[in-house]
């Protein structure tokens, strides 16, 4: 929850530098007096008598927009919403572009049910909202709002933003994971209703098989999703990863061909022109690779497996000089891949720079202990089998 000293400081001073309504110089003297001692109460953390103080103030001067807004703030953050919206209300009617009192009311009318309402508001004050902290709060409310009436589509665009804004927020993050979820099976049980034997179909359970690490069964259902339209795109690249995981010499040598099949259909899938090149490393063909690999690189600049392989194959070919900077701007487009560092960390060593020998070496374990500690943590959910790609590259 967003601070109270922070709302109550927001909320002030929007209103300070407006004139007050028009009082008798003895009620402005006592309106002076109650605001006075209101902030010293704050300053000593006595909310309770602060409210006493501008409940005095609006006694006097009911059109007083500064106390009415104060007021509703405390009173909203003691948990007394019921009070709190009919000053906060009053407030928005008198100055409508007040966007923190418009979402702090929003908040309010949440809590108190009137959930059409709580909607409208936090949805005129997200996007005009400044400060960061108000923003997440407003998006966090908003997207519980959307959630709960199954406004998935909504509360994904509004966590787009927040993640823009708090990329490591751990709540924003569970937040999507969760909503994201629940759009993908939704979609899916979508294509099950329509399309239940279509290839998207056993596409999509093969999908879901590969997921829960059950390799045998999502070959089948991609093999028979091939067999209903063999022109599926990302299907036959799809079954060469799931083959190319597995340790028979047979599957392999058939991810080789879906690879090729991939290919044929995208002449510009520079994914399966790194997994040829891999292929061909580990068969020793390093003239193959480096066709391959350099070939990834001419179609994507960008893709970090192209950059790490080429780079891979140049080591071998004993060229470290046209390897380094292939393998620094592999870790530099994916800090997160241990491989790369491991790879990097050894081209220093021979190269006899080993101050960045052993930083990247260190990365490299400290990434590998991450993934190790993550395996923990997961183990025997969804997720542990994304958590195993690249293993056996560590190991080489």
């Amino acid at each position: 929850m967003v601070g109270k000293s922070l709302i109550l400081a927001i909320v002030g001073l929007t209103f300070r530098g407006h004139c007050l309504f028009a009082q008798t110089a003895n009620s402005e003297q006592q309106v002076t007096a109650h605001s006075r001692q209101a902030q010293q109460d704050l300053k000593i953390n006595r909310p309770d008598l602060a409210i006493r103080e501008f409940k005095a103030i609006v006694a006097l001067d009911p059109n007083n927009v500064v106390a009415q807004g104060d007021l509703g703030a405390l009173l909203y953050f003691q948990g007394n919403y019921q009070d709190a919206v009919e000053h906060l209300r009053f407030v928005v009617n008198r100055q409508p572009s007040l966007w923190n009192t418009v979402m702090l009311l929003g908040m309010c009318e949440k809590r108190l049910g009137n959930l059409a309402a709580a909607r409208s508001n936090l949805e005129q004050a997200f996007p005009k909202l400044t400060a960061d902290k108000l923003r997440v709060q407003a998006g966090m409310e908003l997207t519980e709002l959307y959630y709960a009436s199954r406004d998935l589509e909504s509360a994904a665009d509004v966590l787009k933003l927040l993640r823009k804004l708090k990329p490591d927020d751990p709540a924003i993050l569970y937040t999507a994971h969760r909503v994201y979820s629940e759009q993908a099976d939704e979609a899916a049980l979508s294509v099950a209703m329509v399309a239940p034997k279509s290839a998207w179909m056993h596409e999509l359970i093969a999908e879901e098989m590969v997921v829960q690490g059950k390799n045998d069964a999502a070959i089948l259902h991609y093999r028979e999703a091939l067999k209903i339209d063999d022109r599926l795109p990302g299907a036959h690249f799809e079954l060469g990863e799931v083959l190319s995981s597995a340790s028979s010499a047979a599957n392999k040598e058939q991810a080789t061909k879906e690879y090729m099949a991939a290919l044929e259909q995208n002449p510009f899938d520079e994914k399966s022109e790194c997994r040829l090149g891999k292929i061909a490393l580990g068969r020793s063909d390093l003239k193959e690779a480096y066709a391959r690999y350099s070939r990834a690189l001419q179609l994507q600049a960008d893709d970090p497996d192209a950059n790490l392989g080429l780079g891979t194959v140049l080591v071998s070919m004993n060229e470290p000089q046209k390897a380094l900077p292939l393998l620094e701007n592999a870790a530099k487009l994916d800090p997160s891949d241990a491989v790369t560092h491991y790879h990097l960390g050894t081209l220093y060593r021979k190269m006899g720079r080993m101050d960045d020998s052993r930083r990247e070496l260190a990365e490299f374990q400290h990434l590998k202990q991450m993934k190790g500690d993550l395996k923990e943590i997961f183990r025997g959910m969804r997720f542990q089998n994304k958590l195993d790609e690249n293993e056996e590259q560590i190991a080489q």
